[in-house]
């Protein structure tokens, strides 16, 4: 028998190739004669023990010496069971080698009975573990090291491993985790991502990724991967609280940056307060508070100090809503003297109140129904805004909120001041273009005069401003008497859509006005010499024109006729409209250049014969030209709207084709002139009386 033949083994075949495998796998073997105490180990086990054949001294304490003494005892322990019961056992030492090495030797052994039944020996065998600890010694201090938790679960959901960083997140030490059930350490967690998950990667064999906030005591947000294995789970998971916070913070930054933009956007579609105010009160809810209420500085009419008015308020809860809007009609007559709104309107300050508020504002507001309505409606906390534009103040914000809502930030503080000041932007921009539009609608009054009604016929007069204009622009309409008892009626249109295109209008229209009083011109001429009187005053201007002139002659008027003259300088053509409801365009032998383009230019009249009853309509361009419909399009819709109001009255008819034909919000003045010819009396020739005497009868000389 060779030097690492197993003690016993047979010499055949069988027993050659076992103790091939068992050298080649480098296992020792032992036997230990309990009788005699004789303890035998091959030469592999006395290398692993660091013996030699002349030092191994062939007893127990041979054995036991070279044991690590924290394994002296478990290591003993396991043997004596096993010999009491006469059974196996599987141990796992270090040992202390003379060289200061240790080595983990990995043994299994049996008891083998005598003749009385008693264990009589033991045999087995050892190898070396040692390489297997190191790379495992050398896993965990990676895990000890890496900056990432880490722990591992047994398919009984108890710890087997934490590593360091895992027993700081948890804030538990390892040895009060390790053997314990997870979800009894962690309650919170059931019912949780972290149990559908790590449920679902221990049953599917998948791995799981997710984040999750895990409550108090850890009160933190993780970004967990887990890994399944035939053991259990594997955990590597990062507390992730201060990159959620960061993300958290830019999302808020966002949002307030995109409130704000939306403010600055929506306050500017509209110059009217009531409409940019209630805009105001639904932007800021829900982004800056539970309820809002708008109040805004209005200026007295004698031009002193400004009174104030609640002018808009919002809920984030529907059924609130008309708790809010009852508040805020109630509260300004309700104000103490030292009101948080008075204080921040008279300081130009923020006020706030960051806790307590429902006491808080009741304190400074009088015994009454906006003192109750805060019972009901129950703040948390407030601040009031004051909205400065231009170095005046035009409002306050006062924002509300709940008490389950944190109070604001510095940030939100930010942002809601920043609000303020665009929304007080806005405001100011509607108090400006009141005032422009106060003196504009003046102007326009002062040059779009009434009509004079004529016996024969009624006149109606009609003027729509463009949306975005001041309430005036370049077109106009105007319609006289001559001298002569003609009526004239005139329709234009000068380039521009501001103040400045009133302006010159208003040149046009006076110098119009004066040629055809005092030269009683047609058409035709009139224009003529409009022409050269504007080429004359050197005005600039560019205008479209057609003027109108209605004539009677004796046997016209007995006739029951109107001849109509007129003469087109470029603009859209009139519209004729019989009583049986057909409509005419009046169209021009040849378009005619507009007016200030060529001066010299002879221009011809047109004449047709009205009938009673018959209706001319005269307009300017922005009732058939638009962005979304092209003229010709607009001409065909003008003439089949007027065919089916012409039954209507006069002044309805002029009502109905502008809410018919004009948008809701124009890019462009409307101007509109119509004339409608009613039956006349006709005056009977004057009878002879009893004192006229004939010229041809001779005086009686006689005196008979």
């Amino acid at each position: 028998m060779s030097a690492h033949t197993p003690v016993g083994l047979p010499a055949d075949a069988v027993g050659v190739v076992t103790a091939l495998a068992v050298d080649a796998a480098g296992i020792g073997a032992y036997e230990w004669d309990l009788a005699t105490g004789d303890l035998r180990w091959d030469a592999r086990t006395i290398e692993l023990f660091g013996y030699t054949p002349e030092t191994w001294t062939r007893s127990i304490d041979g054995f036991t010496e070279r044991l690590h003494p924290d394994d002296v005892g478990p290591t003993m322990a396991a043997i004596q069971r096993a010999i009491d019961s006469c059974g196996e056992y599987a141990l796992e030492y270090r040992v202390l080698l003379p060289t200061g090495e240790t080595r983990w030797v990995a043994a299994r052994g049996r008891a083998l009975p005598g003749d009385d039944g008693a264990t009589a020996k033991l045999v087995g065998a050892a190898y070396d573990t040692t390489a297997t600890h190191e790379a495992e010694a050398r896993v965990a201090r990676v895990l000890e090291s890496i900056p990432t938790a880490f722990f591992s679960l047994d398919r009984r959901w108890r710890f087997t491993y934490v590593n360091a960083e895992a027993e700081r997140i948890l804030a538990s030490p390892r040895d009060q985790l390790i053997g314990r059930d997870v979800w009894e350490l962690f309650p919170a967690a059931v019912g949780t991502a972290f149990e559908r998950h790590y449920r679902h990667a221990m049953e599917t064999g998948l791995a799981a990724s997710f984040e999750e906030y895990y409550p108090e005591p850890l009160d933190r947000w993780y970004e967990v991967r887990a890994w399944p294995s035939p053991d259990g789970l594997s955990v590597y998971f990062l507390d992730i609280s201060d990159r959620r916070a960061a993300q958290d913070r830019v999302t808020q930054a966002a949002r307030r940056a995109a409130l704000t933009a939306r403010v600055t956007a929506e306050l500017a579609e509209s110059l009217e307060t009531e409409e940019a105010v209630a805009r105001l009160a639904q932007l800021v809810v829900p982004d800056l508070a539970d309820w809002c209420v708008v109040t805004v500085v209005e200026d007295s009419s004698n031009g002193g100090h400004g009174h104030l008015r609640d002018i808009a308020s919002w809920h984030v809860d529907e059924e609130r809503r008309a708790d809010v809007a009852e508040y805020a009609s109630r509260r300004l007559g309700s104000l103490a003297d030292d009101a948080f709104l008075t204080r921040a309107l008279t300081s130009s300050e923020l006020i706030l109140v960051p806790s307590d508020a429902t006491a808080a504002v009741q304190r400074v507001l009088l015994p009454g129904r906006a003192r109750d309505l805060l019972d009901v409606l129950r703040p948390g906390s407030a601040a009031v805004l004051p909205m400065r534009a231009r170095g005046r103040t035009v409002g306050a914000l006062s924002l509300f909120s709940g008490s389950q809502r944190a109070p604001m930030t510095p940030d939100e503080v930010t942002t809601a001041e920043e609000v303020a000041g665009r929304a007080a932007l806005a405001l100011d921009n509607a108090r400006l273009y009141r005032q422009q539009r106060t003196i504009a609608e003046g102007f326009q009054r002062s040059l779009l005069t009434d009509p004079p009604q004529p016996d024969h016929l009624e006149i109606a007069v009609r003027y729509h401003p463009a949306a975005e204009a001041a309430q005036v622009g370049g077109d106009w309409y105007d319609a006289f008497m001559q001298p002569d008892g003609a009526t004239v009626l005139v329709i234009g249109d000068v380039a521009g859509h501001d103040i400045a295109a009133a302006a010159t209008m208003s040149q046009v229209r006076s110098v119009l006005r004066g040629i055809a009083v005092t030269t009683e011109a047609a058409p035709a001429a009139l224009l003529e010499r409009v022409d050269r009187a504007l080429r004359t005053l050197d005005t600039g201007a560019i205008a479209t024109a057609v003027v109108a002139r209605l004539e009677q002659e004796e046997d016209e008027l007995h006739r029951g006729v109107t001849r109509l003259r007129w003469s087109n300088a470029g603009h859209p053509d009139p519209m004729l409209v019989a009583e049986d409801g057909t409509v005419t365009p009046l169209s021009a032998r040849k378009p005619e250049p507009l007016l200030g383009l060529l001066p010299d230019s002879a221009r011809t009249d047109v004449e047709l014969t009205l009938e009673r009853g018959a209706t001319l309509v005269l307009y300017t361009d922005g009732l058939v030209e638009r962005r979304d419909q092209p003229l010709r399009e607009g001409m065909v819709r003008l003439r089949e709207t007027l065919a089916e109001l012409a039954a209507l009255p006069l002044e309805e008819l002029c009502d109905e084709l502008l809410a018919r034909m004009v948008p809701e919000s124009p890019p462009d003045d409307v101007a509109l002139v119509a004339i409608r010819l009613h039956p006349q009396d006709v005056p009977r020739p004057p009878e002879a009386g009893p004192s006229d005497v004939p010229p041809d009868v001779p005086e009686d000389p006689a005196g008979t």
